[in-house]
């Protein structure tokens, strides 16, 4: 299974934190959207073999690639 973390700085973004809880979509479990209202910052923990079409409509939303990208594959 991969994991991958990706996480945005919604200060520089088109939208707020905010803004996109608001309108999140559902990620298939264990995935989970992830925020630190302090730091601004915006993110997903996602599992699976494939990002969800969820993951490329929240980067639409931002205006940009994640800031931070990480992938783990686990045996």
């Amino acid at each position: 299974m991969i994991v991958r973390l990706l996480i945005w700085n919604v200060l520089e973004s088109k939208t707020t934190i905010d803004e996109l809880r608001e309108s999140l979509p559902e990620l298939e479990p264990p995935s989970r959207w992830m925020w630190n209202d302090g730091s601004e910052r915006f993110g997903v923990l996602a599992f699976g073999d494939e990002l969800s079409e969820a993951v490329g409509w929240a980067q639409d939303l931002l205006g940009g690639e994640p800031d931070v990208y990480e992938e783990f594959e686990s045996q």
